[in-house]
C-alpha cells in the first residue's frame, strides 16, 4: 500500500533514506539534549552517543538485529573517526612542538605522568575486580579500556581502541568484538563531574587561596615578553652609533628589532639595512617586549611623540597573507625593506601577536602589520594576496591528501614481523595531520583552515562516529548496565578519573605552578572542555587556557596512541 511509505522509512534498514534519517534523528536529538545543563554542566555533543544507544536498543527490542546494516555503520563510524582526528591534528599541529619550551616541558611531563597513572589505575582495577573472578572472559580488559576512556572523557581514544579491537576480532574474539562503548557510556557522566571535583579537591588539599593566585599572575604578567611586540619612539644619543648602518647596529646589539620609520633633519624615511644612523635621529622601533630595555639603553632615550599622528604620507596597514606562493618563506627571505620600501613590525597568528623576526616563516592566514608609503604598502598587499574570500573555503585537497598519507602510514606495522602492531586509521592520520599542520608549508601544502571550518568538519566527524558507536552498542548496553558489571564500570571509572589528579595536582603545586595553570593543565590532560570552562570561571586571567593549550596536543596524541597500544599488546594476552 502506498500509505506504508512512511513506515518503510523506519523499517527497511538497508535503504539510503532510512540510514540518512536514522543518523539525522540520532544526531539532532543528541545535540539538543547535550545542551541541557545539570548543576551548570552539560555533556555536550557526547550525548549523541547516548541517543544512538537508545535508538539501537529500541530496534533491538523490536526484533531487528541492527538499526542499519553493520557494514554501513562500521564505514560511517571509521570515516567519522578519521575526519575527526585529522582535523584535531591540523588544529594542534602548529603549536605541538612549540609546547615543549621552558615551562611547557614540565607541564607536558606532568600530563604524560597523569596519563600513565590513568592506565595503571585501570589495570589495577582490572586485576582487583575482573581478572581473578570465576566468570572472567577475554572481553573484560577491552571493556575496562572503554571504561578508561569514558573516565577521562576522551572520545578519540575510544575510537582508536575500537579500531584496534576490530583488527583483533577474528584472532582473539571469534569475530565478536566487545562493545566497549557501553563501558565508556557508564563511566563518562561521572568522569565529567569527577574531573572538576578532583580539581576543586586539589585546591583544598594544597590550601590554595584564589586571591593570592590571581595576585601572583599579575606579578608574572611580563614573563612571556619574548614574543610580544613592543613599540617605542627613540632618539639616537649613543656617540658610537654615529655613521653606523642599521645592519651594523643590529648585528652588534644581537637583538631582533625593526625600525619602521626614521626622521633625519626633519625628513621622514622608511629605513633599510644600509640606512646610516646619526646623533639626534628619531625613530619608531618595534621589538620583543623583553628586549626593549636593552635596546633603549644602547640607542637612546624614549620620546613622547607619535609618528603615526604626525606623518600622513606613511600608513600602517594590516595585510592578510592568502597567496600560497609565499607560504613558508621567512621574513628575511622576503626583503620587505630593501625591495618593497616597507617594514613589517608584527604578525597576528591564531589570535596572538608575534614579533616579526627575520627567521619567522610566513603562513597563509597570518595578518602582518606593514608600515610605509601608501603605494608601497598596496604593492605588498597585492603580493601577499590580502583576499579574505580566498580563506573562506577550506583547502579540501590538503585535507584529503593528508588523510591518504595518514591511512597508508597508519597501515604500516611499526614492529617488523608483527602486522597487527600498527597505528591504524586513528593514530596514522593524527600524526600526519600534526606534521602537516606544522611543516606542510615546506612541501607547498596550504594547511590554513578557518576556525569555523575546522570545527565544522571536526564536529561532523565526531557526531558520525558517536552515532555509529551508540547504535551498534544499543543492543547490549542496558543488559550491561543492569548487570553487576555496569556498576563496576561506574566505580572503577570514578577511581580512574580522580586518583591521578589527586596525585599529579599536589606534585605540580610543589613545582611552584600557579593553581589556575594546574587546573588548565589537568583539564587539557583529560581533554575535557567542561573542566576548562570551570577553571576559566574562577580566574580572570588566561592562565587556565594557557595550561590547557600547552598540554592538549601531546595529551590527545598520547590518549589515542596508548589506546591502541593497550589493545594490541594486552587485550589478546590478559
Amino acid at each position: 500500500m502506498e500509505e506504508n511509505w512512511f513506515i518503510k522509512l523506519f523499517t527497511v534498514i538497508d535503504s539510503p533514506a532510512h540510514i540518512a534519517l536514522l543518523y539525522a534523528i540520532v544526531i539532532a536529538v543528541g545535540v539538543y539534549l547535550g545542551k541541557i545543563k545539570v548543576f551548570g554542566i552539560s555533556l555536550g555533543v557526547t550525548f549523541v552517543l547516548f541517543a544512538g544507544i537508545l535508538v539501537g536498543h529500541l530496534y533491538h527490542i523490536s526484533g531487528y538485529t541492527s538499526a542499519a546494516p553493520l557494514g554501513t555503520l562500521t564505514f560511517i563510524q571509521d570515516f567519522g573517526l578519521v575526519l575527526f582526528v585529522f582535523m584535531i591534528g591540523l588544529q594542534v599541529g602548529p603549536g605541538f612542538f612549540e609546547s615543549f619550551g621552558k615551562a611547557g616541558v614540565k607541564l607536558n611531563a606532568l600530563a604524560a605522568s597523569a596519563i600513565l597513572l590513568n592506565i595503571l589505575v585501570m589495570f589495577g582495577c582490572y586485576f582487583a575486580f575482573f581478572h581473578f573472578r570465576e566468570n572472567h572472559t577475554n572481553a573484560d580488559l577491552p571493556m575496562m579500556v572503554g571504561t578508561l576512556y569514558g573516565a577521562v572523557t576522551n572520545t578519540p581514544g575510544l575510537g582508536a581502541a575500537n579500531e584496534a579491537l576490530n583488527s583483533l576480532a577474528d584472532k582473539y574474539f571469534n569475530g565478536d568484538v566487545p562493545q566497549i562503548a557501553s563501558a565508556y557510556a557508564c563511566a563518562y557522566p561521572l568522569g565529567v563531574l569527577g574531573i572538576i571535583g578532583a580539581i576543586v579537591l586539589v585546591r583544598y588539599m594544597c590550601r590554595i587561596k584564589l586571591e593570592k593566585e590571581e595576585a601572583a599572575l599579575e606579578e608574572l604578567a611580563g614573563a612571556n615578553a619574548n614574543q610580544k611586540p613592543y613599540k617605542m619612539h627613540l632618539e639616537v644619543s649613543n656617540k658610537y652609533l654615529e655613521g653606523k648602518t642599521l645592519l651594523q647596529v643590529h648585528n652588534f646589539l644581537n637583538r631582533d628589532f625593526v625600525v619602521s620609520r626614521l626622521v633625519h633633519k626633519g625628513e621622514l624615511c622608511i629605513p633599510n639595512r644600509d640606512t646610516v644612523f646619526h646623533l639626534g635621529d628619531q625613530m619608531l622601533i618595534v621589538c620583543a617586549e623583553a628586549d626593549q630595555e636593552a635596546i633603549t639603553a644602547f640607542i637612546g632615550p624614549k620620546l613622547d611623540i607619535d609618528f603615526e599622528q604626525q606623518d600622513q604620507p606613511f600608513v600602517s596597514k594590516r595585510i592578510l597573507v592568502t597567496n600560497p606562493k609565499v607560504n613558508g618563506k621567512s621574513f628575511g627571505e622576503m626583503h620587505f625593506s630593501s625591495v618593497y620600501g616597507v617594514n613589517v613590525t608584527r604578525v597576528t597568528r591564531h589570535g596572538m601577536d608575534i614579533f616579526a623576526s627575520p627567521s619567522l616563516p610566513l603562513q597563509v592566514g597570518d595578518r602582518i602589520m606593514v608600515v610605509g608609503p601608501q603605494d608601497a604598502v598596496d604593492r605588498v598587499a597585492n603580493m601577499m594576496g590580502n583576499s579574505i574570500k580566498r580563506l573562506d573555503a577550506p583547502n579540501i585537497a590538503t585535507i584529503f591528501v593528508g588523510i591518504i598519507v595518514g591511512i597508508v602510514f597508519g597501515s604500516l606495522p611499526f614492529i617488523p614481523g608483527m602486522p597487527l602492531m600498527k597505528l591504524g586509521i586513528a593514530g596514522g592520520p593524527l600524526i600526519i595531520a600534526i606534521l602537516i599542520g606544522r611543516y606542510g608549508y615546506k612541501v607547498k601544502l596550504v594547511t590554513y583552515t578557518t576556525t569555523s571550518a575546522n570545527m565544522m568538519l571536526r564536529e561532523i566527524g565526531l557526531v558520525l562516529f558517536l552515532a555509529s558507536v551508540g547504535i551498534k552498542a544499543g543492543a547490549e548496553f542496558f543488559g550491561t548496565v543492569m548487570s553487576g558489571d555496569g556498576l563496576l564500570y561506574v566505580l572503577t571509572g570514578f577511581l580512574i578519573t580522580i586518583i591521578p589528579i589527586l596525585i599529579i595536582g599536589p606534585i605540580a603545586r610543589r613545582m611552584k605552578f600557579n593553581y589556575f595553570t594546574i587546573a588548565g593543565m589537568l583539564a587539557g590532560t583529560y581533554t575535557d572542555p567542561p573542566a576548562l570552562a570551570y577553571a576559566n570561571s574562577i580566574c580572570s586571567k588566561e592562565a587556565p587556557a594557557v595550561g590547557y593549550s600547552t598540554v592538549y596536543p601531546l595529551a590527545m596524541f598520547l590518549r589515542i596512541l596508548t589506546a591502541q597500544l593497550i589493545v594490541l599488546f594486552c587485550c589478546g594476552l590478559l
